[in-house]
């Protein structure tokens, strides 16, 4: 299977860019593009290509990660004269890093594939840290043949690559893995709340968890850190801090939401966790 000459990544945020970083220094030249130029320096620096468009990066890369925020964000790197679609050579693989809408995933790659476009999903868990550690775990949508191409770009960030199925399954474990987690969140919150309230030290709460496997780090730590800082911020300080974490919870459950409507499911709790998520975030649930 012939490895690429060129990778390109789009979108050098919190884990954009050190997974970006990791694809430096391979048997392939790395390119990177942001709409920040600032966030391509030390990339450059280490050993990347700085593209000055899109366009430019999308002309030059057999393989292409997207890593930016939503579905908005995604169709306006993809489509138009200046996009990917119209740019990237036949045979190019795109691969979809964002937390998206399973219907824009699926209208995306049916257009990519008329140019002779490869897209697939491959959606990422780890976070930052996890980016940093080359630790991420890739869930990954599309052709065997395709995934299997990918699989070493995306090795070089991550120590798993799950391939979950057809195109849209890897977004779709993404869902589901987010979903437990948000919940655990608003689960750990409340618990704490009324914990409190009776006197009772979280530290307790927490220990009592542990040792039965109900509370892992990730709450514990989230709701410590969130509590911790709304005791010294005003309401339009916890905005700042935790706000867009809040927002970036309601746009994930809304695409589990319209997911499971799209096969029939019925996600009350989901439904009702959504309407909080924002709330949970900010310490007013």
């Amino acid at each position: 299977m012939t490895m690429p000459l060129n990778v390109g990544y789009i979108g050098l945020g919190n884990i954009g860019g050190p997974s970006a970083r990791h694809l430096i220094g391979k048997s392939w030249q790395a390119h990177v593009y942001d709409v920040w130029p600032a966030a391509m320096e030390g990339l450059v620096e280490a050993g990347a290509v700085a593209a000055d468009s899109v366009a430019n990066l999308a002309a030059k890369c057999q393989h292409i990660g997207i890593c930016v925020r939503d579905d908005q964000q995604v169709e306006s790197l993809l489509y138009g004269a200046a996009g990917v679609l119209e740019n990237a050579a036949p045979d190019t693989v795109i691969a979809i890093h964002s937390t998206v809408s399973r219907a824009g995933l699926v209208r995306w790659a049916a257009d990519a594939g008329e140019q002779g476009l490869h897209l697939i999903d491959a959606a990422i868990s780890g976070g930052k840290q996890g980016a940093e550690d080359a630790r991420l775990c890739y869930m990954v949508g599309g052709a065997a043949e395709v995934v299997e191409r990918a699989r070493p770009v995306f090795l070089t960030s991550g120590n798993s690559v799950i391939h979950a199925g057809a195109l849209g399954t890897g977004l779709l474990l993404k869902l589901c893995n987010n979903l437990i987690t948000y919940a655990e969140f608003m689960a750990m919150s409340e618990a704490v709340r009324l914990a409190e309230a009776g006197g009772l030290l979280p530290e307790m709460l927490r220990e009592v968890g542990k040792s039965n496997g109900v509370v892992n780090e990730m709450m514990s730590q989230f709701i410590s850190n969130r509590n911790a800082l709304a005791r010294e911020c005003t309401e339009e300080q916890m905005d700042q801090f935790f706000g867009d974490f809040g927002r970036l919870a309601e746009k994930d459950l809304d695409c589990a939401l319209q997911s499971a409507e799209e096969m029939g499911v019925s996600l009350p709790s989901t439904r009702r966790l959504r309407d909080q998520a924002l709330a949970l975030f900010l310490n007013k649930a």
